[in-house]
């Protein structure tokens, strides 16, 4: 523990479709062995002679992305990219476990009215969801759809609606996860029951819409999300996959001056104003948190399972 460090006991770690993909080598981790978990809130517990921040008890949650502050990339405000940077539960150690050690950099205070369970989910699915909705560059007015309404989708739809969309579409083949996409404020499309691109152009009375956001990792999806857009449109694309996808270049690219925008992790100043969302009311997590397991391997490979196999759960926690 260094000079600058943070010694935190988790409280409560999320359980990310990611680390289904870190399990089944969709995604590559190491040095192994690693602790999974990149989803943590907790207390302080100790802290080392030179943070200033932070003291013994403070509620905190953790910015996942461990970087050097220093480089050409962390200097430009694109820490995901630093060239030294390490992601807990990926490239070292992370939160699945009763402490985690962070630097001062990476913590932010958790406010009383948000709960550790949302806290810890926030850092990773709120916050990508945020990244994506921010690099796709929505502006108020505008309107959106999520393909995929999981720990991420549930979070871009709530955090689309606070920065200003005038309507929000929801597409997943899950008619629970729609009930509760529809209770959030968007508008249901079941992929399940018809095409959802000539559904999102029928209620757009032909028009696409502005921002499509991806979070499922699948070709299909990443397409649709492309082939939804209006004139000008931005797709942010960040669902994790191992797989291409195809775009006409001509008809869906060039011709409408669309966008396909990657969507990598997010960053710790986009962490204020996601607290502050939170805080206010703006993106509440308790339903969408629908289930939490002990620190235990069966029950969190069990968890794992379900991922793979895009189950009626939508974000599970670790408690501790």
């Amino acid at each position: 523990m260094s000079a600058r460090d943070v010694l935190v006991r988790v409280n409560a770690a999320g359980i990310c479709h990611s680390d289904a993909h870190y399990r089944s080598g969709v995604t590559k981790v190491g040095p192994m062995p690693v602790t999974l978990g990149h989803e943590v809130a907790g207390i302080v517990e100790q802290t080392g002679p030179e943070v200033t921040r932070f003291k013994a008890g403070d509620r905190v949650c953790v910015h996942y992305l461990v970087s050097c502050g220093q480089c050409h990339y962390c200097s430009r405000g694109s820490e995901q990219f630093c060239t030294s940077g390490m992601m807990i539960g990926k490239h070292r150690d992370g939160g699945w476990a009763d402490y985690i050690c962070m630097p001062e950099r990476s913590l932010f205070h958790l406010p009383p009215e948000i709960s550790v369970e949302q806290g810890a989910v926030m850092m990773c699915s709120s916050s990508t969801a945020l990244h994506a909705l921010k690099k796709a560059r929505l502006q108020g007015g505008e309107t959106v759809a999520v393909f995929g309404i999981g720990g991420l989708g549930a979070s871009a739809l709530q955090l689309a609606k606070a920065m200003g969309a005038q309507q929000v579409y929801a597409v997943d083949i899950n008619a629970v996860k729609l009930k509760l996409a529809e209770s959030l404020g968007a508008v249901p499309i079941n992929a399940a029951q018809g095409d959802p691109v000539k559904e999102i152009r029928r209620l757009t009375k032909g028009r696409g819409v502005d921002v499509s956001v991806e979070v499922i990792g699948l070709p299909l999806t990443a397409r649709q999300a492309v082939q939804s857009l209006a004139v000008q449109g931005r797709a942010a694309i960040a669902g994790l996959s191992d797989r291409s996808f195809e775009i006409a270049s001509y008809a869906e690219l060039l011709s409408p001056e669309a966008e396909v925008i990657g969507v990598a992790d997010h960053l710790a100043q986009e962490m204020p104003l996601l607290i502050e969302y939170a805080q206010r009311g703006l993106l509440n997590l308790k339903n969408v948190i629908t289930r939490t397991v002990p620190l235990d391997a069966e029950a969190i490979n069990g968890v794992l399972d379900e991922l793979d196999e895009y189950g009626n759960h939508v974000r599970t926690v670790i408690a501790f």
